[in-house]
């Protein structure tokens, strides 16, 4: 039950993180090209591989924890698109390029084209 709660109270802040981030970001610099999604991606990457290489060189008891609320939560309602570049990362630490390219080609065009069909029977159900 504690980690549902630690994963929750990130994902609440880092969801409202991320809609203050877009606000901002539309507000200082409006385009129609999604630069805010594109550096929310880049930022929360970036913050997952510096919390998961801090973790890994001081090994603190609280690590669980802290990866629980910051990684999962924080970051995974920031942009889940750091737990999926840290995927990638660890299938290629472990020599599994194979697997992680797959990873990476599939979970982009299958995730594009299952929003499309999505819209596509919202669309033909209207």
């Amino acid at each position: 039950m504690q980690a549902y709660l630690l994963v929750g109270a990130g994902g609440a802040l880092g969801a409202m993180a991320r809609y203050g981030f877009y606000s901002v970001t539309g507000h200082f610099w409006p385009s129609s090209f999604p630069y805010a999604t594109m550096l929310i991606n880049v930022i929360g990457s970036l913050a997952m591989g510096v919390l998961v290489g801090l973790l890994a060189k001081t090994l603190p008891a609280w690590q669980n924890e802290a990866r629980l609320f910051v990684a999962v939560g924080v970051l995974g309602g920031f942009t889940t698109f750091s737990a999926f570049s840290l995927d990638a990362i660890t299938l290629i630490e472990r020599g599994q390029w194979g697997q992680a390219i797959l990873y990476a080609l599939a979970s982009v065009i299958v995730s594009i084209v299952a929003l499309f069909l999505g819209l596509l029977l919202m669309r033909l159900a209207a």
